[in-house]
């Protein structure tokens, strides 16, 4: 699975320029995925803000963005084609911290492509952090389930029907994508980043037992209650957040099953994760084990 996830990934590196918008966020793409203005549209019942209000939605997609002008038209397009061929009905709102570089300019742009009903712009102010931007964009859901997953294409889309079997043949109540289970990776990372990973999923398995092979991963599905459950207790902020919330669900005996992913290391811009980040998750797991 890792070397066909690399295969895929060395076709999107081996596209070259931007196109559809402008320059806005959509990259040419390949025969199976056309130009914007040739990307068939998800089936609505209508457009606009007030048809949004009357759409049936099932699935409702968060996705945090800052700097993902590069991203983000790619990203779109397969997470529509990954719901349109299961026929499934969704949203993707986009929460973007004020990005400097375009990223809601294109976002608009693909909101009047697929319909506001369809891709919902929330912006926000600043950074204030990857936990707080997970509640407020809860707080624009309509869906019964939630999908959080990054917008860098570091999680693939496709792994979108998988997440909803999974849940549907075990009624779940989170789904989580695991880079640990068989049949998961990583994409992207040198020996030493994947030694510290592991290190630090050991570590977090010894202090934390969370019944869950990885405990950090951002790619997961929930039932929209259990999710709104979860962030009235949850206290942590940034990268901790997710490793809070998968605690706390565990300690509460929530139902969590897992679907092997291949994370692939982010391919246009810059990655995040720094030394901030990093003391932020030791603080957080000394925190989580005293704590919880």
């Amino acid at each position: 699975m890792v070397r066909e996830e690399m295969q895929e990934i060395e076709e999107m590196e081996g596209m070259e320029g931007l196109g559809g918008m402008g320059g806005l966020g959509v990259m040419e793409l390949p025969a199976d995925a056309p130009m914007l203005g040739r990307i068939p549209k998800p089936a609505t019942t209508g457009t606009g803000a007030a048809s949004a209000s009357l759409r049936v939605v099932t699935y409702s997609v968060l996705l945090p963005t800052f700097n993902e002008r590069d991203n983000i038209g790619l990203v779109v397009y397969m997470i529509v084609k990954a719901f349109q061929s299961i026929k499934a009905s969704f949203e993707i709102i986009v929460i973007d911290d004020n990005s400097p570089d375009g990223t809601q300019e294109a976002v608009k742009k693909l909101a009047t492509h697929y319909g506001e009903d369809t891709i919902l712009l929330r912006p926000r102010p600043g950074k204030l952090g990857l936990g707080t931007a997970y509640v407020f964009g809860l707080q624009h859901a309509r869906g019964e389930y939630v999908f959080i997953m990054d917008a860098d294409l570091s999680h693939h889309p496709k792994y979108i029907p998988q997440f909803i079997r999974k849940q549907q043949e075990t009624d779940a109540d989170i789904v989580t994508g695991s880079r640990y289970s068989p049949g998961g990776g990583v994409v992207g990372w040198d020996l030493k980043r994947k030694m510290t990973s592991r290190g630090a999923n050991v570590l977090t398995h010894t202090l934390l037992w969370p019944r869950v092979s990885d405990l950090t991963g951002s790619f997961r599905l929930y039932r929209k209650e259990i999710l709104e459950n979860l962030m009235d207790v949850v206290v942590s902020k940034g990268y901790v957040f997710q490793m809070e919330m998968i605690v706390r669900a565990s300690r509460a005996h929530l139902v969590i099953e897992e679907v092997p992913i291949v994370f692939v290391d982010r391919l246009y811009g810059s990655s995040k994760l720094g030394g901030t980040e990093i003391v932020q998750f030791v603080k957080g797991l000394l925190w989580l084990f005293v704590s919880t």
